[in-house]
């Protein structure tokens, strides 16, 4: 029998009384820091372009883009706010997985939850908590490198996981759902390697696939079975690999939600244990940024492949947010990183790129293809002085999270970041009303809370 199964079943008999409060909490934090993160991307490259591109595509008054009002189709809103959600690289993320999973599903459901109404905060939590548990189960069972972008494909069986259960799918519907968006999975990691604002764009298609494939199974359309581990299922096809005690080991025991990693940086995930290091390094001894000779980096194969990139004087935002050497070399001239590190004076900024090469990174000898840790960093000084540590506890992850009030206030800044940013009291209320999301009988009030009134005062 195909594991595909296996979580159905998971799904379809989860309730809310089953969550323990841990993943109950997980599931608040990352929501809010969700919409935050997509609020402050409804100002980055293409999304004006991809309101209007919708537009065209189909009219249709179903959900709004978040940030900006816009009104359209569910589908094309769920790719629009996924897509925003995703193009600052500041989304949290499942570093087992190797999956932003929260991105492609919260995107798909508030659209489908504000068409269809009805949807209550507690519905919306435990869709998140199952949509993160269907997509990380599969994704940290598979034992082989990355060969399509997981957190697009791995994404989209989140997001038809979420809508699912909100419409209260049976067995047979949610089945033929997962189905119907696996023949519409998508993602390439070639707009990775490239630096491709496509990369982003491919969690938005997989939200608009996921939409149109509830809305086919719950009009009756059957696919194929076996889509997880026939000879063409995605952990054969999209993957290489898998460990299926890992796949189904943990279900109903572990929830994934809480494994979850806050992005306390808009740069790459795998960027961000070089940069934790260095300012770890930096703080502790106290040198500054134009003091520094050399930095030696040596980190799992999976960041090289995905961070190692060289530094450039004409790069673009997408490419620089993936360039370790560039992240780490702003954030030690500038206690951090911002979302104005890709402004073009940043980017072309003589002293940054100087120190950025002089940053190498190498590969280690760890096994794992799929592993964001341990890093270890060397930093040399130009008087001689050396300093060094490993990090196997990034800032953000489980083991060393974010405090409460850190998250708040990056929810606070990615507000204010926004092109229209949302009121003061808007703000205030989006967080009290998350915190409270057990009470909340409808959430498309949190939909009315992200788009700002004009002439409101900030």
């Amino acid at each position: 029998m195909d594991a595909i199964e296996d979580f159905v079943r998971h799904v379809t008999t989860t309730a809310i009384e089953d969550i323990p409060p841990s993943a109950v909490r997980a599931a608040k934090t990352f929501i809010l820091d969700s919409f935050g993160v997509g609020l402050s991307g409804s100002g980055g490259p293409w999304t004006a372009e991809m309101i209007q591109l919708s537009r065209q595509w189909g009219t249709g008054e179903q959900a709004r883009v978040w940030g900006h009002g816009q009104a359209l189709p569910a589908p094309s809103a769920a790719l629009c706010n996924a897509y925003q959600i995703h193009n600052a690289e500041f989304d949290c993320v499942h570093e087992g997985a190797v999956v932003h999973s929260m991105t492609v599903l919260l995107g798909a459901a508030m659209a489908v939850a504000e068409r269809d109404g009805g949807v209550t905060g507690r519905d919306l939590m435990l869709a998140s908590i199952l949509g993160v548990d269907v997509a990380c189960h599969i994704a940290v069972a598979v034992t082989t490198g990355l060969k399509f972008f997981r957190p697009g494909t791995a994404g989209g069986l989140a997001a038809v996981t979420a809508i699912g259960k909100l419409k209260n799918f049976d067995v047979e519907t949610l089945r033929n759902a997962y189905s119907i968006v696996y023949g519409q999975m998508c993602g390439t990691m070639q707009a990775h390697t490239e630096g491709s604002a496509l990369l982003g764009m491919q969690v938005g298609f997989n939200a608009r696939n996921a939409v149109v494939a509830c809305d086919m199974a719950a009009a009756g359309l059957e696919g194929p079975v076996n889509i997880l581990e026939g000879p063409f299922g995605f952990l054969r096809l999209f993957e290489d690999d898998y460990d299926r005690d890992v796949l189904l080991g943990h279900l109903g025991k572990t929830w994934r939600i809480a494994e979850l990693s806050h992005k306390p940086y808009p740069s790459g995930r795998a960027t961000h244990g070089i940069v934790d290091g260095c300012l770890r390094l930096q703080r502790q001894h106290g040198f500054a940024a134009h003091e520094i000779s050399h930095i030696q980096a040596d980190v799992p194969p999976l960041i090289h492949n995905l961070v190692g990139r060289p530094v450039g004087e004409a790069m673009t935002t997408n490419y620089a947010r993936l360039c370790a050497q560039y992240v780490t070399a702003h954030a030690l001239g500038c206690n951090g990183i911002s979302v104005d590190a890709y402004e073009d004076a940043n980017l072309q900024d003589t002293q940054t790129i100087a120190l950025a090469r002089c940053i190498q990174i190498d590969i280690d000898d760890n096994p794992d293809p799929n592993a964001l840790v341990p890093v270890t960093i060397t930093i040399t000084l130009k008087d001689g002085g050396q300093h060094a540590i490993t990090v196997a506890d990034v800032y953000g992850s489980p083991a060393n999270p974010m405090r409460h009030q850190a998250h708040l206030e990056k929810f606070r800044n990615n507000c204010a970041a926004a092109p229209r940013p949302l009121a003061g009291a808007a703000v205030e209320a989006l967080i009290e009303r998350i915190e409270d999301l057990e009470t909340l009988d409808d959430v498309t009030k949190l939909v009315d809370l992200m788009i700002p009134v004009r002439n409101q005062q900030p």
